[in-house]
């Protein structure tokens, strides 16, 4: 196993907006990427039209305690790009490890994402899914453009959760956490 860099040092990385400009091979650096395992979200908004949206999201992360803000990315090409544009808030539904047919579901396009999933309007109207482990009610507070990519940051206004299992996402599949039991974790210090 080889730990060297697989990249040279090349031009600063915030001047490399586009792949074809970078040292980086693009499908490589998202076989590294996937040995992070990430939660499986599923980010909602209401449309201009009202309809619910929704898509499958394993970008979100925390960024602030107080105040309480998240974030979460989406692709310059994506279908749904302009309703979360525009959405004056949107909701982040943290998966368990059982909603993995969910996730699936809102991972593709399509128009009836909704139908057969049971939701309730959180704020600004945004789909809350009733068996998620948790969900995170988020007002739009900004958007910053990323290379491909449009970063949403969200000022938290109301959460809740429970504690069902998580589903997990690395290497191109679903998993699930095993906590280390405490009798066999060594507690020994030097």
């Amino acid at each position: 196993m080889n730990d060297a860099p697989k990249h040279p040092i090349g031009p600063d990385p915030a001047n490399e907006l586009a792949s074809d400009h970078s040292p980086i091979d693009p499908r490589d650096f998202r076989n590294a990427l996937g040995t992070y395992a990430t939660g499986v979200t599923i980010i909602t908004a209401a449309g201009a039209d009202k309809k619910p949206y929704g898509l499958t999201c394993n970008s979100f992360a925390s960024v602030s305690l107080n105040p309480p803000l998240v974030l979460w990315s989406l692709v310059l090409f994506s279908s749904s790009l302009s309703i979360f544009q525009n959405a004056s808030h949107f909701a982040v539904n943290v998966l368990g490890f059982k909603q993995q047919a969910l996730a699936n579901k809102f991972a593709k396009s399509s128009e009836d994402k909704f139908t057969g999933v049971e939701w309730k309007p959180g704020l600004g109207n945004a789909p809350l899914l009733t068996e998620s482990v948790a969900n995170f009610q988020c007002r739009s507070v900004n958007r910053y453009y990323g290379g491909d990519h449009v970063i949403f940051l969200g000022a938290v206004e109301a959460y809740s959760y429970n504690r069902k299992e998580p589903l997990l996402f690395a290497r191109g599949g679903y998993g699930r956490f095993h906590a280390a039991d405490d009798h066999q974790v060594d507690h020994k210090t030097s």
